[in-house]
């Protein structure tokens, strides 16, 4: 499914993009599948009714973990982004040791449905069953069929340290490989497709074993400056109800819900 021989061939100016992208590495493969093969798997995808457990910060997002039990295609592509080759090529451009979580806790089809929106966050740093892997990447691969600019729902990156911002665009069968780390701030803002139109991705986390903890473990951030005084306050609690919830319940993105 993924165009592996290309990212091997390519895989040295693919790493310089990665690292000296700004406002932080990140890198974006557009024909990252194959054409035909993804286009049939698109046709499989159901109209999902699982709604993002983000929903205070996330407006008529909805999500399927376990995407790969839709049909063959979707088991293909979750096969390859687990594979091997994806985890040599990730380790490249990245220069430190880097694998996909072969489980996806947290990740998997996104659809934004009319109106949809994602407020601007931090991910959580350390993956919630195994306590030593590191969240480095982000892998966003894009399913907007015929997307067009005024559709919006752009990738925006913003970082923390600077101020500098660049929004990318999302159109069908590119990948967008995003660094992450405690100041790697990125969401979208309300779209505007088309009626029966959706916002739809496949999202991946790929890791690095730590030997200690480098950062205090945390939940996912969102950092929501202009929005209303309630919804400020419910973000500056969210980390810690998230963690009492957790220790309570158990963690959702844990049991890969």
């Amino acid at each position: 499914m993924i165009n592996l021989q290309f990212l091997e061939d390519n895989k040295d100016e693919l790493r310089l993009s990665y690292l000296l992208a700004k406002p932080f590495p990140y890198l974006a493969i557009d024909n990252f599948c194959d054409a035909e093969k993804l286009k049939s798997m698109y046709a499989g995808i159901p109209d999902l009714k699982n709604k993002s457990r983000d929903y205070v910060f996330a407006h008529n997002k909805f999500e399927k973990s376990n995407y790969k039990e839709l049909g063959p295609l979707f088991l293909e592509l979750y096969q390859d982004l687990c594979s091997g080759r994806m985890n040599a090529f990730l380790s490249y451009i990245a220069n430190e040791e880097v694998f996909v979580d072969p489980a996806n806790h947290g990740g998997g089809l996104h659809q934004g449905k009319k109106n949809s929106f994602l407020d601007m966050h931090l991910d959580f740093n350390y993956h919630p069953l195994h306590t030593n892997w590191y969240r480095n990447m982000n892998l966003l691969l894009y399913l907007n069929k015929d997307w067009q600019p005024e559709y919006r729902g752009h990738l925006k990156l913003v970082d923390l340290r600077s101020g500098e911002e660049k929004e990318l665009d999302v159109p069908f069968n590119r990948m967008i490989i995003q660094q992450t780390r405690p100041y790697t701030l990125h969401g979208y803002g309300m779209t505007n497709f088309p009626d029966n139109k959706f916002r739809t991705s496949i999202a991946t986390y790929a890791y690095t074993v730590h030997q200690r903890h480098i950062e205090k473990p945390r939940t996912t951030d969102w950092v929501v400056n202009d929005a209303p005084p309630i919804k400020k306050l419910i973000a500056s609690v969210y980390g810690p109800s998230v963690k009492i919830k957790n220790a309570l319940f158990g963690s959702r993105t844990a049991k890969n819900q």
